[in-house]
């Protein structure tokens, strides 16, 4: 999560051994973001910024996947390069590769949500896992279109899996999005005490 300068902070590895069932993934992008009709420039992302709420309160394991061409810093550049790879059902790499899911029940899929669904380097990292007998949640951080697609593309991506009850926040809203964070993890079980 972000360390004190606004940076991220390094992707923490997922310890071997840990007792944690639950898994957070998430991808995340700073820089020019929309911001309620207009631009606003973010040195963290919004998902970087619910999968840190989340983390918090949970005491999940965390994976934050990287792509290996980043993406630009200016939104109608990213705008663009998603629709691209959109249009081609692209699977950008990623340069931060997770080995191994098998040790979780649960698994949290957080990202934005670009022009409907989720960005297709997750679509990446689903497809190279096997998700038989998880439970999935979406999380998302949108402008307007809450879940998107994320709950029927994660079901087609990763079959016998369960896909359980999501969590969207609007971007612009992320900041104060606690009581939304809390009455979701109370509502899935997933607050652990």
């Amino acid at each position: 999560m972000p360390k004190q300068d606004g940076r991220p902070a390094p992707n923490p590895p997922v310890p071997p051994g840990n007792t944690s069932r639950i898994l957070l993934v998430y991808f995340s992008r700073a820089g020019e973001n929309y911001y309620n009709g207009g631009r606003t420039n973010l040195i963290v992302g919004n998902t970087e910024v619910l999968a840190g709420m989340i983390r918090d309160r949970t005491g999940c394991d965390v994976h934050r996947i990287e792509a290996a061409e980043p993406y630009p810093d200016g939104y109608d550049a990213t705008v663009a390069r998603n629709v691209r790879e959109q249009n081609i059902d692209a699977r950008p790499a990623i340069t931060t590769p997770l080995a191994d899911i098998g040790q979780y029940d649960t698994v949290l899929l957080a990202s934005g949500i670009w022009n409907v669904r989720a960005p297709m380097i997750m679509t990446t990292f689903v497809e190279s896992h096997d998700f038989t007998g998880k439970t999935i949640h979406p999380v998302t951080t949108h402008a307007m279109s809450a879940l998107g697609t994320t709950e029927r593309d994660y079901a087609r991506s990763c079959p016998g899996a369960v896909i359980a009850e999501g969590l969207a926040i609007r971007g612009e809203e992320v900041l104060n999005a606690g009581a939304d964070v809390d009455s979701w993890l109370r509502r899935t079980g997933l607050l652990q005490t």
